[in-house]
């Protein structure tokens, strides 16, 4: 997942080991299937256009991909990955000319799903499955953690939490949240049983060009202006959805509970 990911299972160890295995080979079993950078993987197979064939897995994320697309007015958008090829450019002119090309191909419109195929209406966009995959392996996590009965857990990818149950003591989990202008101290601790929350931040991934940093996390309405944005849902797929969205516009209307905007 390209992030250093935690499990804390309050059980017996032996049972605890059976499941830390079984989210570890489904973790690195969606990683391999969505890496945006492997070429043999599903998604890359889809982005060079060699196979328009969705099974249903991927069938169903794209499906919820551009639900959350259209839900969010575009804010989250899988296919700003079409932006990608840009970064390499050092000059912010060579940048700007880029977004500008590249722009028109951006925007979850610019495929369908058929049935069982995935059609674009263009050879140029890309889709970036990205933190939507994590967040989706931390759900999937959470289901291998309720198969095997286990009363108490936290499973955090990155930052993407899910919080199971309570402590054997039967007091909620305490959560940090860091504060985006100074990470080595945290802004505020929750107490939370039975949520995900998750926080979309720039403060330690970010892009620099001729001395200007910018964030990791793009819209066609330009860089993330938000530091930090950090989101309580019921899953971990949906509050990163809107803690993505959020931290590109703050006005964006949530179902779920924000805590943050930086």
């Amino acid at each position: 997942m390209s992030t250093e990911c935690e499990l804390q299972l309050f059980c017996p160890k032996p049972k605890a080991d059976r499941c830390a295995q079984a989210i570890v080979k489904e973790a690195k079993r969606i990683e391999k299937k969505y890496s945006f950078y492997n070429p043999s993987s599903v998604l890359s197979r889809i982005n060079t256009r060699e196979n328009q064939i969705l099974d249903q897995e991927t069938k169903n994320l794209l499906q919820m991909a551009k639900h959350y697309y259209e839900v969010t007015g575009g804010l989250f958008d899988v296919t700003v990955a079409t932006l990608k090829v840009c970064y390499r450019y050092k000059t912010t002119k060579e940048l700007e000319t880029c977004l500008k090309s590249m722009l028109p191909y951006v925007g979850a419109h610019r495929f369908k799903v058929v049935k069982n195929k995935i059609i674009f209406d263009n050879p140029y966009t890309k889709i970036d499955l990205g933190g939507f995959a994590k967040e989706y392996a931390v759900d999937r996590a959470l289901l291998e953690v309720k198969k095997m009965k286990i009363p108490s857990a936290i499973i955090n990818f990155g930052g993407d939490i899910y919080i199971h149950g309570k402590k054997p003591d039967l007091k909620e989990f305490k959560i940090g949240i860091k504060d985006p202008r100074n990470p080595q101290r945290f802004i505020k601790f929750l107490e939370l049983s039975d949520c995900a929350v998750t926080t979309s931040a720039h403060y330690e991934r970010s892009i620099t060009i001729e001395g200007r940093s910018h964030s990791h996390i793009i819209s066609p309405r330009g860089f993330s202006k938000a530091l930090s944005t950090t989101v309580i849902a019921p899953s971990a797929l949906e509050a990163g959805v809107y803690s993505t969205a959020l931290s590109i516009e703050g006005c964006l209307a949530s179902p779920h509970r924000v805590l943050f905007i930086y």
